[in-house]
């Protein structure tokens, strides 16, 4: 896959480190001459000086042939237009956007960009679980934080553990779609039982993770 990531910093440096490691073709777009020559030392990666708003620099870093264009700059207006550059011009069908202000978002998703991400709203969500972070092991964000997949080590002494699933009373809008048991997945039915050490895969919508993750910690009679 041919990636381009416009900006720097360690977002930029540590995206591109792990694309690559994934066999991914890298090129990054950044405008700060210092910024670029540092990120230019990232084994495989090409580094394009210059401000990717304007097309001829999208142009030499191989929009044409890119498969995906992230932003990631410090400006909103700045990653909109690149992205749309990428798509309208280049015809990149994948365009990724990150928005600072969480109020944009609608915005950038009007325009046409393919993947919104604003970290201030994954962050405000995790803040505001009124179950303990310790809960919650790994939770990821999908479709731009439209449905939520978490997963949650159940110890000895949770109330859940050595329970069916069939007397757990979840929000409709969530499911335990998977139970990792010793490094192996199990398709969980309802007379499946949790014990001590499994982790449990969550998916549920943003709006009822809070009550979805109080449900599964309430002790079952």
């Amino acid at each position: 896959m041919k990636t381009i990531i416009v900006g720097g910093g360690v977002q930029a440096y540590f995206l591109a480190k792990n694309f690559i490691s994934m066999g991914y073709s890298v090129t990054i777009v950044n405008k700060d001459r210092k910024e670029a020559l540092d990120l230019a030392k990232i084994d495989r990666a090409t580094v394009v000086h210059g401000d990717a708003t304007l097309p001829e620099i999208l142009e030499d870093a191989g929009a044409n042939s890119a498969d995906v264009v992230i932003t990631l700059t410090t400006s909103d207006p700045d990653n909109l237009v690149a992205c749309q550059i990428a798509n309208k011009l280049f015809g990149v069908k994948r365009t990724v956007a990150v928005v600072n202000d969480p109020g944009n978002i609608d915005v950038f998703k009007t325009l046409g960009i393919s993947t919104v991400v604003s970290t201030v709203s994954i962050i405000t969500s995790l803040v505001q679980q009124s179950v303990g972070s310790e809960t919650i092991m790994n939770l990821t964000p999908v479709e731009e934080g439209k449905v939520m997949i978490l997963e949650i080590d159940v110890e000895n002494d949770d109330p859940i553990c050595n329970k069916p699933l069939s007397l757990f009373e979840m929000p409709h809008e969530a499911i335990i779609g998977c139970i990792i048991r010793k490094g192996f997945p199990i398709i969980p039915r309802g007379n499946t039982t949790v014990v001590a050490g499994d982790k449990l895969i969550v998916i549920s919508l943003p709006q009822v993770q809070s009550d979805t993750l109080q449900s599964i910690k309430k002790r079952v009679d």
